[in-house]
């Protein structure tokens, strides 16, 4: 496996003595992750996309996911099969693995993968703790956990893999009670049509009801 890469190697980041929050997300153009019949099956990646994850994931230190996201991404370790289908997936799976993991959840039990503990609720606190005690990546990953974050403004940076779809209805990328302010600050456009736009959280506004 290739060494870990830091933020500024990445995408030319200013190197800074704390950590920074990044919430990745696939979506489609019409802002949903899935669609009205829960299915997320139009996000699969080709390899093209698939090694940019791989390349982020290298930066990553930590991840914070809730129980879903959590119990969708953990085969990539307790499933060799997934690495087995590829290069591009092994080394996904390897980066995946290599990196501590805090799960959110109230109903799980315990949790099935290494370098990984359970919280019961979401703490802003310790996530500011997390960000100062590493100058490396820390990853959210979860529409519902990443409200909470987004809500407490410890998120840094949203990055949006848009995909050439637009299902109509299902479960937004974002929360619909924030109006979030945001500068860009990358993007990227791949043969598959799919663009990755990232952009710093410069401030959000809760809405009302």
């Amino acid at each position: 496996m290739r060494d870990k890469i830091t933020r500024t190697q990445w995408l030319g980041w200013e190197e800074t003595d704390v950590g920074r929050l990044i919430y990745v997300t696939n979506g489609s153009l019409d802002g949903y992750i899935e669609d009205a019949n829960g299915s997320f099956d139009w996000s699969e990646p080709d390899d093209e996309v698939h090694r940019y994850y791989n390349e982020m994931m290298l930066g990553v230190g930590t991840q914070l996911l809730g129980r879903r996201m959590y119990e969708t991404m953990a085969v990539w370790e307790t499933d060799p099969a997934f690495a087995a289908e590829s290069e591009v997936q092994a080394e996904f799976a390897a980066a995946w693995i290599d990196s501590d993991k805090v799960v959110y959840s109230t109903t799980l039990a315990d949790t099935f993968t290494g370098r990984t503990r359970l919280a019961r609720a979401f703490d802003p606190d310790e996530v500011r703790v997390l960000k100062e005690r590493t100058d490396g990546l820390l990853l959210t990953g979860g529409p519902t956990l990443t409200a909470h974050a987004l809500r407490a403004g410890v998120v840094d940076e949203i990055r949006i893999m848009i995909l050439p779809v637009a299902v109509g209805a299902g479960k937004p990328a974002l929360p619909t009670d924030l109006a979030i302010d945001l500068e860009l600050i990358d993007e990227r456009r791949f043969a598959s049509g799919a663009v990755s736009v990232s952009y710093q959280v410069v401030g959000s506004t809760r809405r009302d009801p």
